[in-house]
């Protein structure tokens, strides 16, 4: 059983506390249902070698180390490959290189110069395995709440939370409709790569603004098109094989969305071409990538002939 016990103390007399309260119940029951898999990812987390980091870095890379043998090591990397895919990243945990399919640390590099977290209750919607809920804490972060309902990445996020156990982090195998609404209890939130698999997305802006607290920052990542602010693409079936691609925007079309679903202060700080050697397969990801979704003949398309992934960045307050 995963204890909650640490984050019901970390949100006693936070507007969030009423509601961490009832979070050992929720997760309790959605870990009775669990998953078909769930027997397996454990048995990999099981396996995991008993060390303790004597070396931390969350600040400039994701690092764990200490002084451990070959075998150890061994014994850390086959227990890591157990909880393959592997596709935020990468994780550098006791000389074990988890070679991500995502270069998650370039787009970190992108996102953070704009932000301050210093002293903030945090909230990743969407957040994968965890990677940016440590970094996030490496900025500053008071405390970092994910919700993800994929069940593998959850145990990715237990691998490396079974090393760092006292630091205050928290992956929630729940969706963002999980949540209660009028939450109003996060100080910063965040949506990366979850925006155009919404196929309503002025609710799910809606719903992000819910969890923010009057003056709260909303950090906004997604798909976005060249054009003014009536272009917005909408994908006749897939998009770079993705079949639940619903909505990218052009920029100026997310900046009035923002602005109808009652945010301001918007500020778009950062647009990037997403590149092959960002979104790979690796050792680690051994499935079809980027790479494989591109027209062959012309990076700038995908194989459906559509714009190739570009991401861009954006803030917005409550």
């Amino acid at each position: 059983m995963i204890d909650l016990a640490p984050l019901v103390r970390r949100m006693a007399g936070t507007p969030l506390a009423t509601w961490s309260e009832g979070l050992q119940a929720q997760l309790d029951a959605k870990m009775e249902k669990g998953h078909g898999d769930l027997e397996r990812w454990q048995a990999a987390l099981d396996a995991l070698p008993a060390v303790r980091p004597s070396e931390i870095d969350l600040v400039d890379t994701l690092t764990l180390d200490c002084a451990c043998d070959d075998a150890t090591r061994q014994q850390m990397h086959d227990a890591l490959m157990g909880l393959s895919p592997w596709r935020k990243g990468p994780f550098n945990l006791f000389g074990v290189h988890v070679d991500t399919e995502w270069r998650s640390d370039w787009k970190w590099s992108r996102v953070a110069p704009h932000l301050d977290l210093k002293g903030k209750r945090v909230l990743d919607v969407g957040c994968g395995n965890g990677y940016y809920q440590w970094r996030m804490l490496g900025a500053g972060a008071d405390s970092v709440i994910g919700v993800d309902p994929n069940w593998l990445f959850f145990c990715q996020f237990q691998a490396v939370q079974r090393y760092l156990p006292d630091l205050p982090a928290w992956h929630l195998p729940f969706a963002l409709e999980d949540l209660p609404a009028n939450l109003e209890g996060f100080d910063t939130v965040f949506s990366m790569g979850v925006f155009y698999h919404r196929r309503s997305p002025i609710e799910h802006l809606l719903a992000l603004k819910d969890c923010l607290v009057k003056g709260g920052e909303l950090v906004l990542e997604t798909l976005v098109v060249p054009g003014d602010k009536h272009q917005v693409l909408v994908p006749e079936d897939r998009y770079a094989q993705m079949r639940n691609v619903w909505f990218l925007p052009s920029v100026a079309a997310l900046e009035l969305w923002l602005r109808r679903a009652g945010f301001r202060d918007i500020e778009c700080v950062d647009v990037s071409i997403t590149t092959v050697q960002e979104q790979r397969s690796t050792e680690w990801m051994k499935y079809q990538s980027l790479g494989d979704f591109l027209d062959p003949n012309d990076h700038s398309r995908t194989i459906e002939g559509l714009p190739a992934p570009m991401r861009a960045v954006l803030k917005a307050r409550k």
